[in-house]
Formats: structure tokens, C-alpha cells, sequence
């Protein structure tokens, strides 16, 4: 079922990059031909060479003369773009592409925090206490675990009060929704896990920018190195 609120290319262009992410069309693998997905789709020429033009766009495949739509190389796709940040989520992520995803947390996160800690508005400092409430209230059940602790993140990205930053909101929403699909975890925030970010907001609320730096990049540190220590397991398995 496509999504409604999508026009007929809009409809196309999600149901390939859905497919790409997916698996079912492999990097260096060709679609259809621009006739086959006029039949496939029943859309007109036009449409199909908009959808093609799109996914083009978003770094996914190459269209060439004689060449045909092909699906390009990871390294070529376009993981900022809104679009493939959600099919990532409806495809196959692995351990590898999360601590990709871990590894530009570890580089944003702490300076985002440093950057808090120093233009933080009234406003955002409460945003970030609100997550903090939730995440309390998560501890023993009384909210969604997952939601608090990714408004927690957001608030801070906001609070860096750097538009660069808070353009990254839905790249980090992923990456802790990825985070979540591995860890599968349905327990709730631990005190300590909760204390970890109080931490980080009493710093930012002391402007505190270094201390809140080195907090936010302890929590971001540990996480990838359980990350880490399950691709190890991982692979001394298939060795």
C-alpha cells in the first residue's frame, strides 16, 4: 500500500528507493527500463522520467543512454536526504551502517552539547527539561523509552542554536531509531542511563560548555564500543 498523501511519481520514486534499501535491487543491479515501470506503475512516460530524475537526484541509481537505470554505490547516495533517511528505516540496516551512523553521532553530539552550553536560550533549556521529565517518567515505565530519549537528542541539536546542526535532527532521529531496531530493547531507561543525561544538561544549563562536551561524548563513546564489540562477536563467528 503507497502511502496516500504522495502523487503518482511521489508513489514511484518511494516504492524504488523502498525496494533499493531493501536489498531487492542490489548496488550495480539495473531497473526496469522507463517503459517497463510506465507499464509496472501504469503512469504515464512523463511521470516515470520525473521519479527517475528524483531518485537520480537523491544519489540512488544513474541514468544513461544505452546504459539503463542503474543502482549506484552506497558511498554515492545522498543519507542526509529526508526521504532515504526513512527508507533506510523500511529497508535492512546492518551493524556496520549503525556504527557509521555512531561514529557521526560521536563527532556532532559532544559539540552540539559545547555549543548549547554556550547559546542555549530559556526556551530550549526547557524543551531539553521536558525530555529529561520524560526520560524520569521512562525509568519506571510511565513513558515510551524510545521517544524520550530521541526528544532529548533533538533538544540538544536545538539548543546548539546553529542552523547546520539542527538541520541534522532527522539524520540523528534515525540513527537512534536504527540504534533501537538492533537493541530491540524493551526495558526502561535505567537511573543510570537517566543520570548520564542530567549530566549533560546540568552543564548546559551551568554553561558549562567543556563539561558538557566531555559528557555527551562519553555517553556517545560507550555506545560504540558495545556497537563495536557486537561486530567483533559477529564476525569471529563466521570466521
Amino acid at each position: 500500500m503507497q502511502p496516500s498523501h504522495l502523487n503518482l511519481t511521489q508513489q514511484v520514486v518511494h516504492e524504488l528507493g523502498k525496494k533499493i534499501m531493501q536489498g531487492k535491487y542490489k548496488i550495480g543491479d539495473s531497473l526496469p527500463s522507463e517503459a517497463d515501470l510506465c507499464t509496472e506503475f501504469n503512469i504515464s512516460r512523463t511521470a516515470t522520467r520525473e521519479a527517475v530524475k528524483m531518485l537520480t537526484a537523491k544519489g540512488l541509481i544513474s541514468s544513461r543512454p544505452r546504459q539503463g537505470i542503474k543502482v549506484v554505490d552506497s558511498k554515492h547516495w545522498n543519507l542526509f536526504d529526508v526521504d532515504v533517511l526513512n527508507w533506510i528505516l523500511l529497508g535492512k540496516p546492518d551493524l556496520y551502517l549503525l556504527r557509521h551512523f555512531l561514529q557521526l553521532r560521536l563527532a556532532i553530539e559532544p559539540e552540539a552539547a559545547f555549543l548549547a552550553a554556550q547559546y542555549a536560550q530559556e526556551a530550549d533549556l526547557k524543551a531539553i527539561e521536558e525530555a529529561l521529565l520524560r526520560m524520569k517518567d521512562a525509568t519506571n515505565g510511565q513513558d515510551d523509552t524510545h521517544e524520550a530519549d530521541i526528544e532529548f537528542h533533538q533538544s540538544v541539536l536545538t539548543a546548539s542554536n546553529n542552523p547546520f546542526f539542527i538541520q541534522l535532527i532527522n539524520f540523528i532521529t534515525t540513527a537512534l531509531k536504527v540504534n533501537i531496531r538492533f537493541t530491540n530493547r524493551m526495558i526502561p531507561v535505567t537511573m543510570e542511563e537517566y543520570q548520564a543525561h542530567v549530566d549533560i544538561f546540568e552543564h548546559i544549563k551551568n554553561k558549562e560548555a567543556q563539561a558538557a562536551f566531555d559528557a555527551a561524548l562519553l555517553t556517545q563513546k560507550a555506545t560504540v564500543a558495545i556497537v563495536n564489540a557486537q561486530i567483533s562477536e559477529m564476525e569471529n563467528k563466521t570466521s
